[in-house]
Order: structure tokens, then C-alpha cells, then sequence
């Protein structure tokens, strides 16, 4: 099973439980990881035969810039049904999450979310 994988991509978002974070907004960098046939499924060198990267963007887009959550491991759900939903030829979906405006009072450079979860299982 081959992957495609989306790395580090950053929007800005209006996540977070305080009322600074929802207010002013901070960047979230989105990874992808997606199991596709790509040794099967592509033969002709043609963009029907694979998923278009740029509307699995475009969907990751739309769906943290159009949401709030009070936290991020409920986006990162959110956001891996979506794209379950809408891209059933996908096997497994990791979605990861990095947060940097963290109110706590330590060093460390981010919080990171990670979910998995197949196309196959959405409900």
C-alpha cells in the first residue's frame, strides 16, 4: 500500500479553550498521512486514478478554518471524518496536529494531536 502524505501545512484558526485563543487566533500545522493503492490503482498516469492532493488541501482547509473547538484532539476527530467521508478510496487516514501558543508555563517547541482511522470505518 503506498502513501501520500501532505506535510506541515498551516492555517490560521480560532482554536482553544481561553477566550485570548478564540479571539485572536494562533497557526495550527496540519501532517496527512493517507494509504492509497497507489501500485494498483495507478497505471495510466492520469489524476482519476489517484486522490487530487489539492482538494484533500482544500478540504483540510475549509473544515479547521470553518470550525472552533475548545480543543485540539477535537478537531483533529472532526477533521479525520471529514475526511473519511469524503475520500472513501483511502485506507488508513493519520491526521496530526501541532499546536504553539500553549498556555503552559515549560519550554518545548509544540503540542502535537495524532489520530488514525480507515475510510472504510465512518458511521
Amino acid at each position: 500500500m503506498g502513501q501520500i502524505r501532505i506535510n506541515n501545512m498551516v492555517f490560521h484558526t480560532y482554536n482553544g479553550v481561553f477566550a485570548e485563543e478564540k479571539r485572536m487566533g494562533q497557526r495550527l500545522e496540519v501532517d496527512l498521512d493517507m494509504s492509497y493503492p497507489i501500485e494498483t490503482a495507478v497505471q495510466h498516469d492520469e489524476l482519476t486514478e489517484t486522490v487530487s492532493y489539492a482538494d484533500v488541501y482544500d478540504t483540510t482547509k475549509e473544515f479547521l478554518e470553518g470550525h472552533q473547538f475548545n480543543l485540539i484532539e477535537s478537531a483533529a476527530n472532526g477533521l479525520l471524518k471529514t475526511l473519511q467521508t469524503q475520500y472513501p478510496a483511502l485506507g488508513t487516514i493519520t491526521v496530526r496536529i501541532r499546536k504553539y501558543a500553549v498556555p503552559i508555563a515549560g519550554v518545548f517547541d509544540n503540542i502535537e494531536i495524532e489520530v488514525t482511522g480507515r475510510a472504510s470505518d465512518v458511521d
